[in-house]
């Protein structure tokens, strides 16, 4: 299936090195490669194989190359070094795209800096608007079900979408979480990455998963911070005038991929409609650098929205995730009248779509096909 950001990363690599991350198994592969089809003299080569490692340690791709494409390197001991001096003594014909599966921009090892030097694009899951704008048109249920990892998206066969997410989350666990920054505590990431797939969309409370894991708190939020780090888990924080108090608050956690929920079908919906919000801000800080942020909102009282769209640091956007409810959510009414922001109503099963004191009740399926724009 083609990916829809491959025209952006190539304007990008006519400007500067493309660091391209994204979760394990989520296509930057196969994206690389559909890049490197617009070159003369690419070469492809990945830090898991032997024979590319000594090439890339030896910088010994041949000299007519002028797309090269660098996999997995953040498993290379001073990768940011390496990268800093190739960048900058490269002949001018030369183009670098590097693709990894943690997240490159902030993976913990020493090095030099990198800014200045490159572009970040980061790849995520199929959204509908992505299926949309390729030509593969599916309905609610297929997205709820299988998620957007193209593997199982695509799949024939039912079975096999369940086959692959088996063994994705045992290489997760086995391959990417135990050996990022030396983590060998097998049994209780299991736990733990079992735990938060009954507890996606609600507040994450690292005392009371300590309690149930038998660690540490602080344990549980560093165990936290590596599944973020290799994109397997995300959190939406709340949104606070005060940075601070924003952050003495509960965040919510969702997964990539929603298809690893265990839940009813309307966590199943929000953890999708989260997933595509979080890749549309991405995009677009991705395309123009304006910070943007994915938040919910909450009074003390209880009044809450699932989620608002803040652009530096101001909401521009409500959304509220319901699976059959046609009735406005009282907190979307709430935050509306008394702080003007727009909002919509995102309802999975829906047969006439609406507008009440200002507020949409939509489909979610539609207004989720429409809400990218990535290659603009």
């Amino acid at each position: 299936m083609k990916r829809t950001q491959g025209k952006a990363i190539k304007r990008d690599l006519d400007k500067k090195m493309v660091l391209l991350s994204g979760p394990r198994q989520v296509g930057k592969s196969y994206l690389a490669r559909s890049i490197m089809e617009g070159f003369r003299a690419p070469q492809y080569l990945n830090h898991d194989n032997a024979q590319d490692r000594t090439i890339i340690s030896k910088q010994a791709w041949r000299s007519t190359t002028d797309l090269l494409v660098l996999d997995e390197l953040h498993k290379m001991r001073g990768w940011k070094t390496f990268l800093k001096g190739l960048f900058d003594t490269r002949p001018k014909h030369l183009r670098i795209l590097v693709t990894g599966s943690a997240r490159l921009e902030t993976f913990r090892q020493s090095g030099d800096s990198l800014a200045g030097r490159y572009f970040l694009h980061r790849l995520l899951p199929v959204s509908p608007a992505e299926a949309t704008a390729v030509g593969v048109n599916v309905d609610l249920a297929h997205f709820l079900e299988r998620g957007g990892f193209p593997e199982p998206f695509l799949a024939e066969d039912p079975a096999d979408a369940g086959r692959w997410r088996r063994q994705y989350v045992d290489g997760l666990v086995r391959e990417d979480i135990l050996t990022f920054e030396n983590v060998h505590e097998l049994r209780a990431i299991s736990l733990l990455l079992e735990l938060l797939r009954e507890r996606v969309a609600s507040p994450v409370s690292y005392q009371s998963l300590s309690e149930d894991l038998g660690i540490a708190p602080n344990t549980v939020k560093r165990y936290i911070e590596i599944l973020e780090a290799l994109y397997i888990v995300f959190l939406v924080q709340p949104h606070a005038r005060s940075i601070a108090r924003s952050l003495n608050r509960q965040p919510k956690l969702y997964f990539y991929d929603t298809g690893l929920v265990n839940g009813d079908e309307g966590k199943r919906l929000e953890n999708l409609v989260a997933g595509c919000l979080q890749k549309h801000l991405f995009l677009l800080e991705d395309r123009d650098g304006i910070p943007r942020t994915l938040r919910y909102l909450r009074t003390k009282d209880g009044k809450e929205v699932d989620f608002v769209l803040v652009e530096e640091k101001r909401p521009t956007l409500m959304i509220e995730v319901k699976a059959s409810d046609r009735e406005l959510a009282p907190g979307l009414v709430f935050f509306h009248d008394r702080y003007a922001i727009p909002g919509v109503q995102l309802v999975g099963d829906l047969r006439v779509e609406s507008e009440h004191k200002g507020l949409a009740i939509l489909r979610a399926l539609d207004w989720l096909k429409q809400l990218e724009r990535p290659t603009r």
